[in-house]
């Protein structure tokens, strides 16, 4: 992955997680506060410095309600604020960023940073509040500490040779706050798949066990968690869905294909499963699958054209995928 989609892909989820925090607390502006607990999620070298030095999601949460509480209690304020609800970023409207965390932003992107989620956090440890230092002294760990693993992350990271992909393959990472059995009971489980699969609203035929081969049928979402419709067209308004491969705990792939729609591309999404502090780390795979049926002439003609937007899609797909499933278990 280039440094520029690195930083977008940070950008992007970082934002949503945070927004999603602030929502769940009936905020409509994110703060510095919630783009911390955004970072304790991320899949990347962030959240595994700030997760392998036992920062929980649950801990980073009850830190930043007991640091605001200290703040107000030294202005001789004490006031009863509401328990934390469910997320609501989805089905509601209306959030920005506060200027800090706006400030935190732009210091990762500038001279020659990319805005990475490790250059957001160490923006963050220093920004000029001290917020952050105060809420990692409740957690038991120094800002020294956190810059010494990311420093690690680093080193370990640059041996590392990128692997090659196929053009209409892409792959990315996940962290979900829930072990690899929870986490499993819910991909593993056909009836489940409304819960973490954004585009499926309804599941039926459903076979007696789940094994490879056994196949059902998925209904497409027709409307947004705020309700407002979505526009689905009518081929592609159900798929079959057959279960690939599985190994407990580890590994399981779909294929999935629109049969009143031959010529449309099979889509293959693989997903991995591996132990990681405070929860389980996941390496999604989306490939899609030319159809033998879609006309070759036009194929070729467009295919250098649609490249770019293809790749932004799966992309887009795999982050919105990501986000969904670790959202179950927050």
């Amino acid at each position: 992955m280039s440094n520029f989609t690195s930083a977008a892909a940070a950008s992007h989820t970082l934002s949503v997680t945070a927004m999603e925090e602030a929502s769940r607390e009936g905020e409509r502006r994110a703060g510095i506060e919630h783009l911390f607990l955004a970072l304790v999620l991320d899949s990347g070298d962030a959240g595994t410095a700030l997760r392998s030095l036992g920062i929980t999601l649950d801990a980073a949460r009850e830190a930043v309600a007991a640091q605001h509480d200290s703040q107000l209690a030294e202005l001789g304020i004490r006031a009863e604020t509401p328990g934390p609800n469910r997320i609501v970023f989805h089905e509601t409207d209306g959030y920005e960023w506060t200027e800090p965390a706006q400030d935190v932003f732009k210091s990762a992107s500038s001279g020659s940073k990319w805005g990475t989620s490790d250059q957001v956090l160490r923006e963050l440890i220093v920004e000029p509040s001290g917020f952050i230092e105060f809420l990692l002294a409740r957690l038991g760990v120094s800002a020294d500490a956190v810059l010494g693993r990311l420093d690690q992350l680093r080193e370990a990271s640059a041996t590392q040779l990128p692997a090659a992909a196929h053009r209409l393959t892409r792959t990315s990472t996940a962290f979900v706050p829930a072990s690899p059995a929870e986490v499993w009971g819910l991909l593993s489980h056909p009836e489940r798949m409304p819960e973490w699969e954004p585009n499926t609203g309804l599941v039926e035929d459903l076979p007696e066990k789940a094994r490879p081969g056994a196949e059902w049928i998925a209904h497409a979402r027709l409307s947004r968690p705020d309700g407002k419709p979505l526009k689905v067209r009518e081929d592609r308004r159900w798929s079959r869905v057959e279960l690939v491969d599985l190994a407990p705990e580890s590994l399981i792939e779909w294929r999935f294909t629109w049969p009143e729609s031959p010529n449309s591309n099979t889509m293959r999404l693989r997903i991995g499963l591996e132990p990681a502090a405070g929860g389980t780390q996941l390496e999604l795979t989306v490939q899609w699958e030319r159809s033998p049926h879609a006309k070759a002439p036009k194929l070729r003609v467009l295919r250098g054209l649609a490249r770019p937007l293809m790749r932004y899609a799966m992309w887009l797909q795999l982050m919105q995928l990501g986000g969904s499933i670790g959202r179950v278990f927050r």
